[in-house]
């Protein structure tokens, strides 16, 4: 009985020591190990591809910094200090932002966030005060450009401030960036009451050259639509059109031109291209992707 229990000791103190081993091997020894076995548990239905997605977003925010994905100066809709409320009005509610900086003269003088929101008691019936911009500006938030992303979005969530004026090492306005631009980067691009939400629609004109088109629109569809012959080859929509030309899945920004129209992508994940915005060119622009 002896002899047999002390056969049994060794067995039983190794399976442990086995097991510990296999648990070790499943620990990720970097990013891109950690990322691979996210992957590996997809494959195996234990993570759907949203939740793979997010978390591979939240990983790459940590790694990523401002200028990544900021608003450049020359992209920024602002409002101008000195401009009485008709000379701006028109820009703001074509544009339909909801926070607004404020400069004085240029873009390089920030002085100050305007709330869209903050406009409305003036045209409420029985106001009667004079508009005054300098009396509803927010102070306006200053962060550098290599500032990361996971830093930043900890910062909105503590301040409550949902935008930030981005500087260079000059202290000269740079860019802006807000908290749905990391946002984005985390959940895939966040569409609001403007973006093309009506299963119904393809198609959304936004001016006599402009428009944001979903991805699914199909290549005949859009060759009827816009007077153009777009050859299918192997694929059936725009957006598999836009890859093909790529020859990848592309970002969001990535864009191609194609025979007198370019496509910028405006949404899209690791799976499709879902939003696309095709800007009808002049005839001489040549094929080209960016």
């Amino acid at each position: 009985m002896s002899q047999e229990n002390g056969k049994d000791r060794p067995s039983r103190a190794w399976s442990p020591l086995k097991s510990l081993g296999r648990a070790l091997k499943c620990i990720p020894i970097d990013r891109r190990d950690l990322i691979d076995i996210l992957r590996r548990s997809h494959e195996h239905n234990l993570l759907d591809r949203d939740a793979l997605d997010m978390m591979e977003g939240v990983m790459q925010v940590s790694e990523m910094q401002v200028r990544d994905i900021m608003v450049p100066r020359s992209q920024m809709e602002v409002v101008n200090r000195s401009l009485p409320i008709d000379g701006f009005l028109p820009m703001v509610i074509e544009t339909a932002h909801s926070r607004f900086p404020v400069v004085d003269g240029d873009k390089n003088k920030v002085v100050g966030i305007l709330l869209a929101k903050d406009l409305l008691q003036y045209f409420a019936p029985n106001h009667k005060e004079s508009f005054n911009l300098r009396d509803l500006l927010r102070p306006a938030i200053f962060i550098p450009e290599s500032k990361r992303l996971n830093v930043l979005l900890r910062e909105f969530r503590s301040s409550r401030n949902h935008m930030a004026i981005v500087v260079d090492e000059y202290g000269q306005a740079a860019g802006l960036v807000t908290i749905e631009d990391v946002l984005e980067q985390i959940v895939g691009e966040i569409e609001d009451e403007h973006d093309i939400d009506d299963l119904d629609t393809l198609i959304m004109p936004r001016s006599d050259d402009e428009y944001v088109i979903k991805g699914i629109l199909s290549i005949e569809e859009f060759n009827d639509y816009f007077g153009v012959s777009y050859d299918k080859g192997d694929v059936d929509t725009v957006a598999g059109m836009v890859i093909s030309s790529l020859g990848h899945l592309p970002r969001r920004g990535e864009a191609v031109t194609m025979e007198g129209f370019r496509f910028e992508v405006l949404h899209a994940d690791s799976r499709r291209v879902h939003l696309l915005r095709a800007t009808r060119l002049a005839n001489n622009q040549d094929t080209a992707s960016e």
